[in-house]
């Protein structure tokens, strides 16, 4: 399946686990977006609804950068990859 999707849509199958960044809209797979740039930055909650609404067949996992992965491609997730502190952490 994955050498079929990737002749398929002419992408590699990495580029659709993350959420990377980059300066374009990417819709490689026919009018399938597979990449969104424009998330770089926006709360996960922001993230997570645009990517189900352009394409709610696919799962939004979001884990902490540096996270290790098992190298088994998923082709229905996408990980957002998140690396800030929001709050200040406190005890209690």
């Amino acid at each position: 399946m994955r050498n079929a999707l990737r002749r398929a849509c002419g992408v590699n199958l990495v580029d659709l686990l993350v959420v990377r960044m980059s300066s374009s809209d990417s819709k490689s797979c026919g009018d399938l977006k597979t990449e969104w740039p424009e998330l770089v930055g926006q709360t996960i909650e922001a993230a997570t609804k645009k990517i189900n609404a352009d394409r709610p067949d696919l799962k939004v996992e979001p884990l902490p950068v540096g996270t290790i992965i098992l190298a088994v491609e998923v082709p229905d997730r996408v990980i957002l990859w998140v690396d800030t502190v929001a709050e200040v952490p406190r005890i209690g």
